[in-house]
């Protein structure tokens, strides 16, 4: 029996469709803390490190970033939360962008969700020490060590 040619494509596109929907099904979560220490005059930049555990393992993670806009002052921000859209725990180094504005003075709280290139996305809330002010464009770097 033969195929007809529009039933062969229904069902190679329906295929490819489910190749797609499952593929995303895969991806796996894991969670992730971060210390970030922050400092700045305009131009603003932020370091520190944490880790991530995925799958049973915990990788060790470097943190950076730059500031622009208004900033003033510094700050240490811990962050604990969940990092999901991951297939392997590299997905999570990249570039998180944010446009953010914030007054800290004294203790206060944090909570912040970041999507970087390779789609992971993280979803973190903590708490904040010091003071500074900010009305600005930052990215922030995260990469395995």
């Amino acid at each position: 029996m033969r195929i007809p040619n529009w039933l062969l494509g229904i069902l190679v596109a329906g295929s490819a469709a489910s190749g797609l929907s499952t593929s995303s099904a895969f991806a796996d979560s894991g969670t992730i803390s971060l210390k970030v220490y922050k400092v700045g005059w305009v131009i603003g930049g932020s370091g520190g490190g944490g880790s991530l555990t995925f799958q049973g393992r915990t990788y060790r993670l470097g943190v950076g970033g730059i500031d622009y806009g208004l900033v003033f002052g510094g700050s240490k921000t811990i962050l604990q939360g969940r990092v999901s859209h991951i297939r392997r725990a590299s997905d999570v180094e990249g570039v998180y962008g944010a446009v953010g504005a914030g007054l800290a003075i004294g203790h206060g709280t944090r909570a912040i969700v970041l999507t970087n290139q390779k789609g992971a996305v993280l979803e973190l809330s903590g708490r904040q020490v010091g003071l500074l002010a900010n009305l600005d464009l930052s990215g922030l770097a995260l990469t395995i060590k």
